[in-house]
């Protein structure tokens, strides 16, 4: 019998993309940027940086490569979180929103770091008004998707648990009457496998 899938997201989620973006600004303008609000859900607002347009954010993008995607650090509590999931009887499958380009490297990134995670489906982060998951999600039919970004839900089949982690709040576009589409919410993945295998029984019954 195959085992049950989780879905799960990358940025957010599983890495941490907030040090991943400083770290890359390091090695873009040689400066590493102070803290400026821990609880900012977006990099820009979390780290004391300016905003940039142009040649200048071209420059920036172009630091966004293969390193970037494959050393990428992991989130507080997240390998122990897919490990207790794992030893459960769950399979786990990433769903990212990144180029195709990169899925290897994103795969690279999360086995390095101890993953019981052996397949990523990357589908780009375009879409027209439903979740650029959702039709790679239909096609996978997991049990339940776990994502930090509240449109990536949109579409994605009712049968599926739609788990939302909230994580920091400041700025946060997890707002508004989209909210009625999530299952659950939790801080974060430790959270959720948390939560998650004390109810999956009587979820499954």
């Amino acid at each position: 019998m195959p085992k049950p899938i989780i879905a799960l997201d990358a940025d957010g989620v599983l890495l941490d993309y907030h040090v991943a973006y400083r770290n890359a600004w390091l090695k873009a303008f040689n400066h590493l940027p102070a803290p400026k609000d821990s609880n900012a859900y977006w990099p820009v607002d979390r780290w004391d940086v300016r905003k940039l347009d142009g040649d200048e954010l071209a420059h920036f993008r172009g630091f966004f490569d293969e390193e970037f995607w494959r050393t990428i650090p992991a989130v507080d509590g997240a390998i122990l979180a897919c490990n207790q999931m794992h030893a459960a009887g769950f399979e786990l499958v990433c769903v990212s929103a990144i180029e195709s380009r990169f899925e290897n490297a994103r795969l690279e990134n999360l086995r390095n770091l101890g993953f019981p995670i052996h397949r990523v489906i990357a589908t780009s982060s375009s879409h027209d008004g439903i979740s650029p998951k959702a039709a790679a999600l239909s096609l996978l039919n997991p049990i339940a998707f776990v994502d930090d970004y509240l449109p990536y839900h949109r579409g994605v089949p009712e049968s599926i648990h739609r788990a939302l982690i909230t994580r920091e709040t400041n700025g946060t576009p997890n707002i508004g009457a989209e909210l009625g589409n999530i299952d659950t919410y939790h801080q974060d993945l430790l959270a959720f496998s948390k939560w998650w295998l004390e109810n999956f029984p009587k979820l499954s019954s």
